[in-house]
């Protein structure tokens, strides 16, 4: 369970923190794990039909699934998961029958891009396995601009999904497989955009490549479940007044401007962005995760630095979870 990984960690931390300090935050597992529950029992889960963003769209919460609003999902995508803070999520769908903190857990991540109209006339025409090639290539640069900053490299595995796109709902999905660094466990990025009026609903699903024959499995309720309101809908673009994206269905998949632009190191930063597992158990994520468990500290202690590493590996400890680690796209 990854909630037992969770106090294993927090208890090896609280051993290397010096007898007098662990002497002061003395907690033991049992109290730890009551005080994790607490905080993962807080969340406010929701089922029916929500509206997400300024009305941009609503969810119709499908059987088998709980929703949490953007204060609680951004929670547990940090503070569970690893994950950087993004103030632009919406939301996200979860297993109801799977824990945020158990093992095999994951979630579709809802956020909301008002670049412009995309035009979808290049979807027919796509050549998806050029297209693969293409990104290919650009991971490979974004990767040389990784390692040089001194970060794992990135290695675009292949099409997990090939991608598809359904004119009449004007939603596009695909997947992709990457492997990060040495890592033995691959990362699965699946993407749903939902095409609208003045922008694209982003619906990024957050799991493993383990969880893959179960996003599968739910990925036609998942899709059906999430329709724009009226007024924002794709067949709403008002041509006089609304502006046209500068990419199509092709630049969607492969990165929008980025792939019309061809900026190769940008792509490298934002991928460095997106790709960096930080793990809660040192730095930062540490210290939140302490914060919210064991409260402030007293002004006259003192912390010692901890380096930031990208892997609970790397620092000498367990895993959060026996599977790859969940990271959001």
């Amino acid at each position: 369970m990854m909630k037992r990984n969770l106090l294993i960690i927090f208890s090896l931390l609280l051993l290397g923190m010096g007898k007098a300090n662990a002497q002061r935050d003395t907690l033991s597992i049992n109290q730890a794990q009551t005080k994790l529950d607490s905080l993962i029992n807080s969340l406010h889960y929701q089922t029916g039909t929500i509206t997400i963003g300024d009305n941009i769209a609503k969810v119709q919460v499908p059987n088998g699934f709980k929703y949490l609003d953007s204060k609680d999902a951004r929670f547990v995508l940090k503070d569970l998961w690893g994950n950087p803070d993004d103030e632009k999520v919406l939301g996200m769908l979860v297993p109801a029958n799977i824990g945020v903190a158990d093992t095999g857990s994951w979630a579709v991540v809802y956020s909301y891009e008002e670049t412009g109209h995309v035009k979808d006339d290049d979807a027919a025409g796509i050549k998806y396995d050029d297209l693969l090639d293409e990104m290919k290539k650009q991971t490979i640069a974004a990767s040389a601009e990784r390692t040089k900053m001194g970060y794992k490299s990135i290695e675009l595995v292949g099409w997990a999904q090939k991608p598809f796109y359904d004119k009449e709902t004007h939603k596009l999905h695909w997947a992709k497989e990457y492997k990060f660094g040495e890592n033995p466990h691959n990362t699965l990025n699946y993407n749903i955009r939902m095409l609208g009026r003045k922008g694209v609903l982003v619906m990024n699903i957050v799991s493993g490549m383990g969880q893959l024959p179960m996003v599968e499995s739910n990925i036609d309720k998942v899709l059906a479940s999430t329709n724009f309101t009226d007024g924002n809908t794709y067949n709403d673009f008002n041509s006089s007044t609304d502006k046209i994206a500068e990419y199509g269905i092709g630049g969607l998949i492969a990165g929008g401007v980025l792939l019309k632009t061809g900026i190769l190191a940008k792509l490298g930063l934002l991928l460095l962005k997106l790709w960096k597992v930080i793990a809660i158990a040192v730095a930062g994520g540490y210290a939140t995760l302490r914060k919210k468990l064991f409260g402030r500290k007293k002004k006259e202690e003192k912390t010692e630095l901890v380096p930031v590493v990208e892997t609970k590996e790397e620092a000498g400890l367990p895993p959060v979870s026996e599977d790859e680690p969940k990271q959001e796209i």
